[in-house]
């Protein structure tokens, strides 16, 4: 295993060159720049303009080469409200290119795992570390063949039961 400290995204979504895939598995984070877009959502204000518009920019960017952008959300039904919120904002993603999909925790539950990661082109995977307060910490990444397809299965079997953005969120949008 490789510790990425800084920002390693930018220069990891750079280096893909066919397919870029995100499991996430949380029903909630503790991204420090979500708290204020999610305090409004809670609160029933306004939403604020894209809540982070550089990592739109490096997902259209990625995209725009070619390389597809995925992720599977595994949640906990009803949402919680991080995931209500997330959902009234992953429009932003799916606009850039990313083709977001959700499964019911309920239906894959012995088959999630319990970290986060992303899966670059069937090889490299890079696990989102959090702290104990579920705070991001740099993640750290491996290319062992052995992990890399136990990453490839769980993704084809989660994608089986995935349901897409905007049927997912036909049903479970705040009204």
């Amino acid at each position: 295993m490789q510790l990425r400290q800084g920002d390693p995204w930018p220069d990891l979504f750079r280096k893909c060159q066919r397919e870029a895939f995100h499991l996430e598995v949380k029903d909630s984070y503790a991204e420090p720049y979500e708290s204020e877009p999610l305090r409004r959502f809670l609160d029933g204000e306004p939403e604020l303009p894209d809540p982070s518009p550089e990592w739109r920019a490096l997902v259209r960017e990625t995209a725009a080469r070619g390389v597809v952008m995925s992720r599977v959300r595994v949640v906990t039904i009803p949402l919680t409200d991080y995931q209500r919120w997330l959902l009234s904002v992953t429009h932003y993603n799916v606009d850039a290119g990313d083709d977001i999909r959700y499964v019911p925790r309920d239906l894959v539950a012995d088959e999630v795992p319990h970290d986060d990661w992303w899966l670059f082109d069937g090889q490299l995977v890079v696990f989102n570390v959090s702290d104990e307060d579920g705070k991001p910490a740099d993640p750290v990444s491996t290319t062992d063949p052995g992990i890399a397809e136990y990453c490839r299965t769980v993704k084809q079997r989660l994608w089986e039961f995935a349901t897409p953005f905007v049927e997912f969120s036909i049903v479970h949008a705040r009204p």
